[in-house]
């Protein structure tokens, strides 16, 4: 194959770390469901236990099958190496029991997956390493929060579920400036439309069960960035903290969605900018929040640092939470459903669904109001969405 750099995107998504002819010619990578492996002898072990060998040993330190995976998702963010796992919670647990030990600090966005939030709020905090959240939209808001004892900075861009976006690059400078890691959760957008590690960051996580997979049926995450990072996540996070290796067989699924994943997020892009600019006309709408709107606030960011603005939707609905519990419930072809980057749209609305346990008023500090509704735009025909939504909205 030519060198890798010179190929395409979706060329790379399809080839990229393995070769028919080196496996009895089948064109897709076999699916190995080992846990263990054999060795000739003592010599070939000790120099696999020891990392001097590529071969294998136990399946959740490595696998044939997620090797081609990790490789593949490798070269299209742009890193020296990659780490699939269990899940996207999986990714970046076991990227930040790496980075973090009792005393240190990581900065995060004030706006994050529910879990992930959880999991810094209620987990690492009550390991010893102080949590600080900060409105990461301005990077000033950064350097505030940053002290001696800060190793890590983590954000996502979009945010989820409100679509703020934040400044890779201004925000990877000042974390590099103060001896910090950068982690950027690229999940909404992939490397399809955004690629963090170009831009600065040092490190990429992605829940995997999305649009890399597109098809709703795994669970998967990964952790892209420097061959040493990925080494000690993968020896140390995984292998000895978290155990949260992905199996053979939803490594193959994930391969499998890259195939068509630039054809995909082009739909799902293209169906979202009708959308988001049908739902910005409403009357029922009071604020629609796309990157590929011009009255996003965000709109030269977005064209800076994405090629496309995505298939995520975020709008705020007039009559705050009971509108957005009309709205859900009169819903006929969209599906009520967590999750996103399935070739179903979906829809959620945070005040009902994900972030229902959380007071109005920590709803509000995170950047979540009562009547705010997320869609991740699939890939049905547009226009059966659209008459879909209108008459959602027409019962709000």
């Amino acid at each position: 194959m030519n060198d890798e750099h010179s190929l395409g995107f979706a060329t790379r998504a399809i080839h990229q770390g393995y070769d028919p002819l080196e496996h009895e010619g089948a064109l897709n990578p076999p699916v190995y469901l080992n846990s263990t492996f054999a060795f000739p002898d003592i010599a070939e072990g000790q120099r696999r236990f020891r990392g001097e060998s590529p071969g294998y040993v136990y399946s959740r330190v490595g696998n044939p099958t997620a090797t081609v995976l990790e490789a593949r998702l490798a070269s299209l963010e742009g890193g020296e190496a990659g780490l699939a796992t269990a899940s996207g919670i999986g990714a970046i647990t076991s990227a930040l029991w790496t980075l973090l030990k009792a005393g240190d600090t990581i900065v995060a966005d004030q706006t994050l997956y529910g879990c992930t939030f959880g999991y810094l709020e209620h987990g690492l905090a009550r390991l010893g390493i102080a949590v600080r959240f900060a409105d990461l939209t301005q990077p000033a808001a950064l350097s505030a929060a940053l002290d001696a004892q800060t190793r890590v900075v983590f954000f996502e861009t979009p945010a989820n579920p409100n679509m703020r976006l934040v400044d890779i690059a201004a925000v990877s400078a000042i974390a590099r400036r103060h001896g910090a890691l950068t982690i950027v959760d690229n999940t909404y957008c992939t490397p399809c439309l955004q690629r963090p590690l170009e831009l600065g960051a040092d490190l990429v996580v992605h829940s995997a069960t999305k649009y890399l997979g597109g098809h709703g049926d795994l669970l998967a995450g990964a952790v892209i960035g420097t061959r040493e990072l990925i080494d000690q996540i993968r020896f140390f996070g995984v292998k000895e903290m978290t155990g949260a290796c992905i199996s053979a067989l939803d490594a193959y699924l994930v391969l499998r969605g890259l195939k068509t994943l630039e054809l995909r997020m082009e739909r799902h892009c293209a169906s979202a900018q009708t959308l988001a600019e049908l739902l910005e006309a409403h009357p029922a709408v009071t604020q629609v929040w796309y990157p590929g709107l011009t009255s996003f606030s965000q709109a030269e960011l977005a064209r800076r640092q994405m090629s496309r603005a995505g298939g995520m939707i975020a709008l705020e609905l007039r009559g705050g939470y009971e509108a957005g519990v009309r709205f859900m419930d009169r819903l006929q072809l969209v599906t009520r459903a967590v999750s996103l980057g399935d070739c179903e749209t979906l829809a959620q609305h945070p005040a009902s669904m994900t972030h229902a346990t959380y007071a109005p008023e920590e709803r509000a500090r995170h950047g979540i109001s009562e009547g705010l509704v997320r869609l991740s735009v699939g890939l049905e025909t547009c226009a059966d969405l659209a008459a879909d939504l209108t008459q959602a909205l027409a019962g709000v």
